[in-house]
């Protein structure tokens, strides 16, 4: 029998221990090991069961839960798409002004200015991704917090797949 495994460093401490890495929405997997008489396994299953070197990469991903999905999905249209929304408004304010000769602005300056607006809207991407909370509770506004939460999460994930890489080749 195999040991038991402990918590992986990128789960939240409240989520479920079991999850169904298959299942798209993040569900416990059932307790049961054995299958329903009569049920047949899928495909991918079958194939999976076929060659462990696969199976052992999909079991090791974890599946982002729908709510905390959504969130990251939220702050990343914020944090990206107003930055990004301004680098365009550069390119349209810049047009206006030089046409209706209220300006003279040269190219340079709008290039810069659109391309500093653009890479906000990267650095708003990253953000996006790393303020949102993986916990029930959704957290702050802003979510400056979770944003060292979640780096240690991710160091902690690398870490680790560093080291299954370490064992995997040893033995």
């Amino acid at each position: 029998m195999a040991p038991p495994r402990e918590r992986r460093p990128f789960v939240p401490k409240g989520s479920p221990k079991n999850v169904d890495p298959g299942s798209s929405s993040g569900r416990a997997a059932p307790k049961s090991g054995a299958a329903k008489p009569g049920a047949t396994q899928p495909a991918a299953a079958k194939e999976d069961s076929k060659s462990p070197g696969r199976r052992k990469g999909r079991a090791a991903s974890q599946v982002i839960p729908d709510a905390v999905a959504s969130r990251m999905a939220r702050r990343i249209a914020l944090a990206t798409g107003l930055p990004t929304l301004m680098g365009m408004g550069v390119f349209i304010a810049s047009y206006l002004l030089v046409s209706r000769h209220i300006l003279d602005i040269p190219p340079s300056a709008t290039l810069l200015a659109s391309g500093a607006c653009f890479l906000l809207g990267l650095v708003g991407l990253s953000y996006g991704v790393l303020s949102a909370s993986w916990e029930a509770e959704p957290g702050s506004l802003l979510g400056s917090e979770q944003i060292g939460v979640n780096m240690a999460r991710i160091r902690g994930s690398i870490r680790a797949m560093r080291q299954a890489g370490a064992d995997d080749s040893r033995g």
